[in-house]
């Protein structure tokens, strides 16, 4: 017990710089720790080599954790074995001074051997195991305190077999479905995807879900202007099951045999169709900017390779509810959808896609682009209400801001250990509940003599038997009222 004491508080300390440091395979922040790269050049690549962003993969994590489970199997299952003889044993034979015990009382009854009897029937009545012998009556109370002493090791091992199944079996995502998109759950669909090494891509739940709508409201008026009230996400699925129709909130997620889709953010997703020079439709479509504020001021880019005779790139801002600010900058005022305007920056030239290196969607990469100015010579910029067109210079095309939808983000996890957990955690606190909360007790009743009979209680735990127990038993033992028995507590 001692050696799993001390690998629990060593693995305790081992998690410490997951929570400190950034980690790989986060779902919900799947750039920190190449901004912490960026951040610490010297630093972060002494940290790497160390696991240290990998805390909960590392092999040392997986040592100390895999001691612990090793340690608590060969503390609790022979403890286990024992607490199990304590829980199926038979009350032992009566100590030969019974007036050593907790409460010890001599009492002198008409006939002793029908003592005997009655004081059996009535430990039996209360719920006592109970053995008779030749002179003396054994009893005890109490057993299902040994049986929460043997749920609560056995649920040790069960919640750490939990753990390790999720960590072993499950797996995380994020992705973000934009109104009236489907969503196949297959790995190329995530934004990001965290496998477990055990976890395999093809065991993913067979199920796809279209974002038939999403809508959030805000707060109007008062000194809480534009805090968010409410968001509601309604999902057209279909699984191997089914199909159906579903609503998501937050803290309510849609589940699918397991596989959990948790609503974690929400935004806009502009829709714009870029014309190339030629007149052609080089792209068109709703496309995802992210809320940089709480007044979902957001940001994104629209890459159009196919653009001719020159591939186009366009930065764009997105304000829900445009205001000018006092500094003559344009802000959003409100994140409800009151007054939107998108503020676009043009870019052409190579986009870098045909180079094999990974982008990310949300980012451009200005190398090989040249920046697009206007007339005077200045950057070229333009603002548009939905329904807008505006014209790119030196012939690049159109672009016009055909209106507005949202866009819902989607946390998905898989953990297969998690029953096991939570069943492990509810046996836990069962087990603790019933070992802390029930006595238990043992009782002896000897013959003396023909006259005299001898009664010794003990108790097995801190809390002492109630003294009801020993009245009512005094109580069956003695047939003259006027007996009083000599009694020692």
């Amino acid at each position: 017990m001692r050696t799993a004491v001390v690998l629990l508080i060593l693995l305790a300390v081992a998690a410490v710089p997951g929570s400190l440091l950034p980690q790989r395979g986060v779902a919900s922040d799947p750039a920190a720790v190449a901004l912490f790269y960026r951040d610490n050049p010297d630093l972060a690549p002494w940290l790497d080599r160390l696991y240290l962003f990998d805390v909960y993969a590392a092999p040392w994590f997986a040592a100390v954790y895999l001691l612990l489970l090793v340690s608590m199997t060969g503390c609790v299952l022979p403890r286990c074995v024992r607490l199990w003889r304590e829980v199926t044993a038979q009350p032992p034979a009566a100590p030969r001074r019974l007036e050593r015990e907790d409460a010890h009382a001599r009492l002198t009854v008409e006939e002793a051997s029908a003592s005997l009897t009655a004081a059996a029937a009535h430990l039996r009545s209360r719920r006592f195991r109970v053995v008779e012998t030749d002179g003396e009556v054994r009893a005890e109370k109490g057993h299902v305190r040994e049986l929460g002493n043997l749920a609560f090791h056995l649920s040790l091992l069960v919640l750490l077999v939990g753990v390790a199944g999720g960590r072993l079996f499950g797996y995380e995502g994020r992705v973000a479905v934009v109104e009236g998109s489907t969503f196949t759950n297959i790995a190329s669909s995530y934004d990001a995807l965290t496998r477990a090494p055990l976890a395999d891509p093809a065991d993913l739940e067979p199920l796809e879900f279209t974002l038939r709508s999403f809508d959030a409201q805000f707060e109007t008026s008062g000194p809480r202007l534009g805090e968010p009230r409410s968001f509601t996400a309604i999902l057209d699925w279909v699984t191997s099951d089914g199909a159906g129709t579903t609503e998501v909130r937050p803290n309510q997620p849609f589940d699918a045999n397991g596989t959990k889709f948790f609503l974690t953010g929400h935004g806009y997703a502009p829709q714009i169709t870029v014309r190339d020079g030629r007149g052609d439709v080089a792209a068109s479509g709703p496309v995802i900017f992210l809320p940089q504020d709480q007044a979902f001021t957001s940001d994104g880019v629209v890459k159009v390779p196919d653009a001719r005779p020159t591939p186009v790139a366009l930065e764009g801002l997105f304000l829900p509810t445009a205001a000018r600010g006092a500094d003559g900058i344009d802000v959003s005022a409100y994140p409800g959808l009151v007054n939107p305007a998108l503020l676009l920056t043009a870019y052409s030239g190579d986009l870098g896609l045909d180079d094999g290196g990974a982008q990310s969607v949300y980012t451009l990469d200005l190398d090989g682009l040249v920046e697009v100015t206007g007339d005077d010579g200045d950057r070229w910029r333009a603002t548009l209400a939905p329904g807008e067109t505006v014209r790119l210079p030196d012939g690049l095309g159109t672009v016009t801001f055909d209106g507005v939808t949202r866009f819902a983000n989607f946390q998905v996890a898989r953990d297969p250990g998690k029953e096991i957990s939570l069943v492990a955690a509810l046996l836990l606190l069962m087990g603790l509940s019933v070992s802390l909360g029930v006595p238990r007790r043992r009782v002896w009743v000897r013959r003396v003599d023909d006259a005299t009979v001898e009664v010794g209680w003990r108790h097995l735990g801190r809390r002492r038997c109630a003294d009801s127990d020993s009245a009512a038993l005094t109580a069956a033992l003695e047939h003259d009222p006027d007996n009083h028995p000599e009694s020692t507590t």
